[in-house]
């Protein structure tokens, strides 16, 4: 079994869980988890960290998203997706091309999102959507995301194609959420399809009937964009049995990979009063 990353491309109507579940069967790995949640709905590039690469997963979460998506205006739903129950109907036929490119700009940049009820998030101790389907609704307070770019594809009455590119925690539904309120019909989505998450992209990814011929790429692969310190010789034990080491004077701030005299990845840690504090010790 490798230790590292393997890209499922999710297929509609299985959860994450379901999905890692599987994966871990197929490869008969010890440890599995993903790197960011897919909604049912939603397809597309799953990161699977196995084994050794759970290890990495916290520095992938952080990781920027595209995601490809369909909308329907003139129609809400409790879920802000095609797979909730109507909510409300509205007439879209005073809405062009245009003013749905202008209501996409507005969302460009640093924006406040209120999250959907239907989430993971909690309140109280319980999950939003725990309590949405019990008939309870609550106030949840806006979040900061960033939305790259937000573009157009097509639009063909009530229905329009779009991309985006966004920050970690954003919520696709709620953003068509805001884009309906914003043209003045409300909106839902309608499909969804996760295209990169960080540096996977479909083309790193395959279907999960065929996950045990999949590539799983090396932790050392995985966390490349990270700044490198090598050891020497004398230090390797130390790293691996987690022993301080003493920083390079030149590290710099932030997570650091920490590489064997050999190249072999054997931590993550950061420079922090003159020594090494580990963030994660993988094992040889």
């Amino acid at each position: 079994m490798q230790d590292g990353i393997l890209v499922i491309d999710k297929p509609r109507g299985m959860t994450s869980a379901d999905v890692v579940a599987r994966v871990k069967r197929a490869l008969r790995a010890r440890r599995c988890g993903h790197t960011g949640t897919l909604d049912p709905m939603a397809t597309g590039v799953l990161p699977i960290a196995l084994d050794e690469g759970t290890k990495a997963a916290a520095f992938l979460l952080r990781d920027d998203k595209t995601y490809e998506g369909e909308l329907e205006l003139g129609v809400t739903t409790d879920t802000l997706d095609a797979e909730g129950a109507v909510t409300g109907r509205a007439d879209p036929g005073d809405v062009s091309a245009e003013t749905l490119r202008a209501a996409f700009a507005a969302w460009v940049g640093d924006r406040e999102q209120i999250p959907p009820m239907y989430s993971a998030l909690k309140h109280g101790g319980k999950r939003l959507y725990e309590l949405a389907r019990a008939g309870v609704e609550v106030d949840r307070p806006a979040r900061r995301i960033r939305i790259d770019r937000l573009e157009l594809q097509w639009f063909r009455p009530p229905h329009a194609r779009f991309v985006v590119d966004c920050q970690k925690g954003t919520y696709v539904r709620a953003l068509v959420r805001d884009i309906g309120a914003a043209v003045g019909c409300g909106a839902t989505l309608t499909s969804l399809r996760r295209t990169r998450a960080g540096r996977f992209t479909l083309a790193d990814a395959v279907t999960l009937h065929r996950a045990a011929e999949g590539r799983v790429i090396p932790l050392a692969e995985v966390l490349a964009d990270l700044p490198a310190v090598t050891v020497v010789p004398e230090c390797r034990a130390d790293v691996q049995h987690g022993r301080p080491i003493p920083a390079p004077q030149a590290a710099p701030a932030g997570p650091l990979r920490i590489l064997g005299p050999d190249g072999a990845l054997l931590a993550v840690g950061e420079a922090d009063a003159g020594k090494i504090r580990y963030l994660r010790v993988f094992l040889g």
